[in-house]
């Protein structure tokens, strides 16, 4: 029995040599909009805001925006991370504790509390501090391991810029929400603290501190 005319059969392409299949482009960043918008929790401009590590300036996305929420909307697609601002991604890692678990009004109240006490300790823009803290704490190597014959070995391998943001930015809501156990001050001022450490490349800071040790062992991995 015949499957229909050849119009509804799917035509295959052909491949040139050396064709390996078909590549994945990379979505570009959405450009930055042109109306007016008004500054981050009304006081904080968006304007200024530098990234000095050339490789993750494309992993950081810092444009206005009206509100941090994206509703989900680049959940479960490749390479979309870099279209969500780096505040709310800081704010979906926190909802990853037990306190913040799908409150995410919470988790950005504690992030503008937790500007609040750094524009009060400095006259430096907050979200330059944040950006500052976000370098300072990504890693630029890590270890994997390998099966030789039954033997696994360490090897360090390179971390791609986007793992690189990624892993920060886990690092420093992990190490505010860690802090806020240990002590009786409240977890915007454990937050602030963290970010302002990172931001110095002060290894006290948990952040950072995780990304020493994951540079030291790599290194011994080599």
């Amino acid at each position: 029995m015949s499957d229909g005319p050849e119009s509804y059969r799917p035509r295959e392409e052909p491949m040139d040599e050396g064709d390996s299949g078909p590549t994945i482009q990379r979505p570009e960043a959405p450009p930055a909009p042109t109306f007016p918008i008004p500054p981050l929790f009304g006081k904080y401009p968006f304007e200024g805001v530098e990234v000095h590590d050339p490789g993750l300036a494309p992993y950081l996305y810092l444009h206005p925006s009206y509100a941090m929420h994206t509703e989900g909307r680049l959940s479960g697609r490749p390479f979309q991370k870099n279209r969500m601002h780096l505040v709310e991604r800081l704010a979906n890692s926190l909802m990853k504790g037990a306190k913040f678990t799908g409150k995410k009004s919470k988790a950005m109240t504690t992030i503008r509390r937790a500007f609040d006490e750094l524009a009060a300790s400095a006259p430096t823009n907050p979200l330059q501090r944040l950006v500052d803290a976000v370098e300072n704490a990504a890693p630029r190597e890590e270890v994997t391991r390998l099966q030789f014959g039954g033997i696994s070995v360490p090897r360090a391998v390179d971390a791609s810029p986007s793992r690189r943001v990624n892993v920060a930015i886990r690092n420093i809501a992990l190490g505010a929400i860690q802090a806020s156990h240990k002590s009786t001050k409240a977890i915007h001022s454990c937050l602030a603290n963290e970010i302002a450490l990172a931001a110095k490349g002060d290894v006290t800071s948990f952040a950072v501190g995780r990304k020493e040790e994951v540079e030291r062992v790599a290194q011994s991995a080599r």
